[in-house]
């Protein structure tokens, strides 16, 4: 069995926080339970107006669970169950115009047992597939940006996948709980230490940018002339900044500083010495 951990990521600046221990390698727990235990912890010292967001995949979705949540500033984007069953209550007003809320069909409030929630039916303009997700999200959120936020799981597991690969998360370094907290501590230092010292790089020159987010960018156009061939195109907002995967380069070239005693400044050069030129967009449809 692997060892397994839960993290938060802010998405304002790509750090890593640990959340809670799911096994240790040698006891199975599943992972919605040990999430709504941690968070009944969290509550009793949490101050309320710290808002946090829970981007996870249906398996979480438990109506009274998240609705007890609302009061504790914890709140939840996921996807609709496609056996749910809700009535509808009205629909939400959103600024159709708007870039944010490209491919959205409706946002509507629904209840189910007398819980109110918002759902969002959002149609992918290059794949014309629909979606539907489910939030506790305030009707004053732009339904663009819930179904945004979910599609940036995606990223996110990359970026998670950098202390399973990168930093030998999977291995215990002992099967005592509180010793693997710390191992979940250490692994979220040392990958905050990477992704500060990554983005620092990023921030030298203004007309370079990050080999990873040069071929993001190629991919992306080429998912665009794909998608008008077909008479769609791809949404402009997955063309905005995202946290991305720490490299491999970079994680070399820290332990090579800490191993060689290199200075913050000569790393940091040597990661810039690899940015390349921006690529000229053609994101609009």
């Amino acid at each position: 069995m692997t060892l397994t951990f839960i993290y938060t990521l802010n998405l304002r600046n790509g750090l890593l926080r640990p959340f809670s221990l799911i096994t240790n390698g040698t006891l199975r727990h599943q992972e919605i339970p040990v999430l709504r235990d941690e968070l009944k912890r969290e509550n009793r010292t949490k101050n309320s107006t710290q808002k946090c967001l829970y981007v996870y995949d249906k398996a979480v979705t438990d109506y009274a669970f998240w609705n007890n949540q609302i009061e504790h500033g914890n709140l939840m984007i996921s996807v609709l169950k496609e056996n749910s069953v809700a009535t509808f209550v009205e629909s939400i007003h959103f600024d159709t115009s708007h870039e944010l809320n490209t491919g959205i069909e409706s946002y509507s409030t629904y209840e189910n047992n007398g819980i109110r929630f918002s759902i969002v039916n959002y149609r992918d303009p290059e794949t014309k597939k629909l979606h539907r997700f489910i939030t506790t999200l305030p009707g004053s959120i732009n339904p663009g940006t819930i179904a945004m936020l979910y599609f940036k799981r995606w990223t996110i597991e990359k970026a998670f996948n950098n202390s399973k690969s990168n930093l030998k998360e999977t291995k215990a370094w002992s099967s005592d709980n509180n010793s693997l907290k710390n191992q979940m501590r250490l692994t979220a230092m040392s990958y905050n230490l990477l992704r500060t010292v990554e983005e620092l790089s990023k921030i030298q020159d203004p007309e370079l940018i990050h080999p990873s987010d040069k071929k993001y960018t190629e991919d992306l156009e080429k998912r665009q002339q794909a998608a008008k061939k077909r008479g769609g195109f791809v949404n402009p907002l997955f063309f905005n900044e995202r946290i991305a995967r720490i490299s491999s380069y970079t994680i070399r070239a820290v332990q090579n500083a800490i191993m060689t005693g290199k200075s913050l400044s000569s790393f940091i050069n040597a990661l810039v010495a690899k940015l390349v030129p921006r690529v000229n967009q053609i994101g609009e449809h």
